[in-house]
């Protein structure tokens, strides 16, 4: 398989080539990448029409804006067949988000061009997979990594949920829309980002103590695409044309390499579970935090790092079986409301087979991977230069919180981390 090509062709453009992806990988498995071509340039978003038909794009095309992206993009609106307007206020990636779009799309529509950001393009192109139609992203900030994801990252009956939705076949991000965004939705991005580091720790973490799947072509690309991130990332507070190409080339890729897999397992660990929980905000946990995906992402981050490190540092471990999470404390930390859906979840616990045994024969592999995670210190020492929000108290949330969040979060989401199985190791 081929790498993936990213060609400059002017100072500010750059073009993803995804099918160079396609086909058998030295993993053993065949990708299939859904989307076919990603183009990130100055001016580019009124040429849309261009790059779709240059696709095999055609039909009654609808652009769906919320208020806010509607007027960001007001002297480039690309020439579309019909507008759909959601408005921005209260606007979720939920059932209610969901209904309100299914209501206002034409019954022609046959391509829906998401033009926003992260709520936007989850509602959209959920309604493109429930009604089988061609999906194209228009990102308008560099603010999240599911731009190219074939699954929606919704809130579905108060429970985070990733559901089947679609790829889009092309994406068209303008980099004058976007570097010009609110600097607070690239530092979410950014935090977005940085959380490779965890899902990619928790992913090898899995392949080494289950046999679980794990591809190194994919775990390399999110690492280079992330690394890029970090090496110009304090260009983002000053605008740099070169900082945001780098974000958004990078959030786009992460996207790319879950399309490989098929599911999120690349891009999201214990770090997104930290934040999973939060939005749920459980009755253990009421709180009031209104921090951007991508905010509560980066301080997860920190948390992780900072416990995964000192997991690796323990003198002598003590080991014991894993033990699945019960209805009854399930039921206690979620409440009546959500406990029904974290329960179905976390039915046949993807951690169930861990033994102590297990985990001490591959304790010192396991500990490797943690050494690999970037250093605590310059971590927050960038986050500190960029006025990333780093701590809990910056999103909103009780720094006494910190211990209930380690230990419950992993109840979300129904994958091995090493966040769930810390609870196999004796700790003080």
């Amino acid at each position: 398989m081929a790498a993936m090509l990213i060609t400059g062709r002017e100072e500010n453009e750059m073009i993803i080539d995804s099918k160079q992806y396609d086909g058998v990988c030295s993993c053993g498995r065949t990708h299939k990448m859904e989307t076919q071509f990603c183009v990130i340039e100055s001016g580019v978003l009124k040429n849309i029409s261009t790059y779709m038909k240059q696709n095999g794009m055609r039909g009654y095309s609808v652009a769906v804006y919320d208020d806010n992206t509607y007027k960001a993009t007001k002297d480039r609106h690309p020439q579309v067949d019909a507008q759909v307007i959601l408005p921005a206020e209260n606007l979720h990636a939920n059932e209610h988000g969901v209904e309100l779009l299914q209501e206002k799309l034409p019954k022609e529509t046959e391509i829906i061009i998401a033009i926003g950001s992260g709520t936007i393009h989850d509602i959209s192109r959920y309604c493109a997979y429930k009604k089988k139609l061609a999906f194209v992203s228009c990102p308008t900030a560099a603010s999240v990594d599911g731009f190219c994801s074939s699954v929606a990252a919704m809130t579905w009956n108060g429970c985070k949920k990733t559901l089947t939705a679609v790829a889009p076949r092309i994406v068209v991000a303008d980099l004058d829309i976007i570097k010009n965004a609110p600097i607070r939705l690239a530092k979410s991005g950014f935090g977005d980002m940085v959380g490779k580091y965890v899902s990619l720790t928790d992913w090898k973490v899995g392949n080494l103590l289950t046999g679980e799947f794990y591809c190194d072509t994919i775990a390399e690309l999110t690492r280079q695409a992330t690394e890029n991130v970090l090496k110009s990332a304090e260009g983002i507070v000053s605008r740099d044309d070169k900082a945001y190409e780098n974000l958004m080339c990078g959030l786009l890729l992460s996207g790319l390499a879950m399309q490989m897999i098929g599911n999120s397992r690349p891009a999201s660990g214990a770090e997104h579970h930290i934040s999973h929980f939060i939005e749920m905000n459980p009755p253990l946990i009421e709180n009031s935090s209104d921090a951007l995906h991508g905010e509560k992402v980066g301080v997860g981050t920190l948390l992780a790092i900072k416990e995964y490190r000192r997991l690796a540092s323990l003198p002598q471990p003590s080991y014991k079986d894993y033990e699945v999470f019960s209805p009854e404390l399930i039921t206690s930390i979620f409440g009546a409301e959500l406990a029904p859906g974290i329960l179905e979840e976390n039915r046949n616990d993807a951690a169930e087979q861990i033994t102590a045994a297990t985990l001490q024969a591959n304790w010192n592999a396991i500990c490797e991977v943690v050494c690999q995670l970037p250093d605590l210190k310059q971590l927050e020492d960038l986050y500190k230069e960029l006025a990333v929000k780093s701590t809990l108290d910056e999103i909103g949330v009780s720094r006494d919180l910190e211990d209930v969040l380690l230990k419950y979060s992993p109840m979300v989401r129904n994958r091995l981390t090493l966040m769930r199985i810390r609870k196999c190791f004796e700790l003080s």
